[in-house]
């Protein structure tokens, strides 16, 4: 005989929450799309032209919306997948909290350093970006990209004035007041591609004068953050080895870039020397500095992909 009591069941709630890093957008937008691709959805009349139109709704939904393709791709059941357990069930929610929180690079690995200090030794003898260094300038290269894409958002086409608080674009030569927001959402992308560089373990090296710009933007954020205990080596980056070489900003200034002509545009008393035909342009053979010509590569073919997305 078997005892009721013994096979009787029960309900239980379960509360979970997850936090989750999104380390590639695109290869999850692409599976929502493909998981789309695949849905039939119950109609009272179905018909191929409907089901395709739902489907077409739903990728919408998901395009460039990263909480919107996992929440479609979840699967609760699977997180409740015991014997003898049926899902009764379920609601949920998937939010962004804030701006997106990257995913670390491994510093240590990707900017290995030689600490033996031979003489003879190559390595030790040249310019070693270490893992400290690469990664406050990473951090420094996201958090003014965050800042020029809220100017952006902020301000739009309006010019950089005194009297704005401006959250970056103020500290950028005044040639480039006046531009327009999608002239700043592409100097905006220039601080993002330094960081990809970075994250990809490439000594950063400017590819046009937005670059230029970006860069000694973020050494000198660097610096000023090092100083005042918000760079990140005090918590995500504690751990990167340290080396003698760290943190050496004014060395760094002196290799990372083929010239500082970019420079001259904050000098007041020399307005106008941007103009390639400008006479001091010409005597120092600057070349195009004017705002236009910022997004010009240095190189021909440029390293960067031109139809490479924008973060925001």
């Amino acid at each position: 005989m078997v005892d009721d009591d013994a096979v009787a069941g029960c309900r239980l709630k379960v509360t979970a929450e997850f936090e989750v890093d999104v380390a590639d957008p695109a290869a999850l937008e692409r599976a929502a799309l493909a998981h789309i691709g695949g849905m039939v959805f119950a109609l009272d009349e179905d018909s191929e032209e409907a089901q395709e139109q739902l489907r077409a709704a739903e990728r919408d939904v998901v395009a460039g919306d990263s909480a919107a393709a996992l929440s479609l791709l979840l699967d609760l059941d699977a997180v409740v997948d015991v014997d003898g357990v049926e899902v009764g069930g379920a609601e949920y929610s998937v939010e962004t909290n804030g701006h997106s929180r990257p995913v670390l690079p491994d510093f240590a690995a990707l900017f290995e350093v030689c600490a033996c200090g031979l003489p003879s030794c190559g390595r030790c003898a040249g310019i070693q970006v270490t893992s400290r260094t690469a990664a406050v300038l990473w951090n420094m290269a996201g958090l003014l990209a965050d800042h020029a894409y809220d100017d952006v958002i902020e301000y739009g086409d309006d010019p950089v004035t005194t009297t704005a608080q401006w959250s970056l674009f103020d500290e950028f030569p005044r040639i480039t007041w006046r531009q327009n927001a999608i002239w700043r959402r592409q100097a905006a992308r220039s601080f993002d591609d330094l960081a990809e560089d970075l994250a990809a373990g490439r000594v950063p090296q400017p590819c046009c004068a937005a670059e230029e710009m970006a860069l000694h933007l973020m050494l000198s954020h660097a610096s000023d953050a090092v100083d005042d205990g918000w760079s990140g080596l005090e918590n995500d980056f504690s751990a990167l080895p340290k080396h003698t070489d760290d943190l050496d900003w004014d060395l760094l200034r002196e290799v990372l870039f083929q010239d500082n002509d970019i420079l001259e545009l904050f000098d007041p008393s020399r307005d106008g020397i941007e103009d390639p035909d400008d006479e001091q342009n010409r005597y120092l053979r600057m070349g195009d500095y004017t705002a236009p010509a910022w997004f010009t590569p240095f190189d021909d073919p440029s390293t960067r992909d031109p139809r490479r997305p924008f973060r925001r």
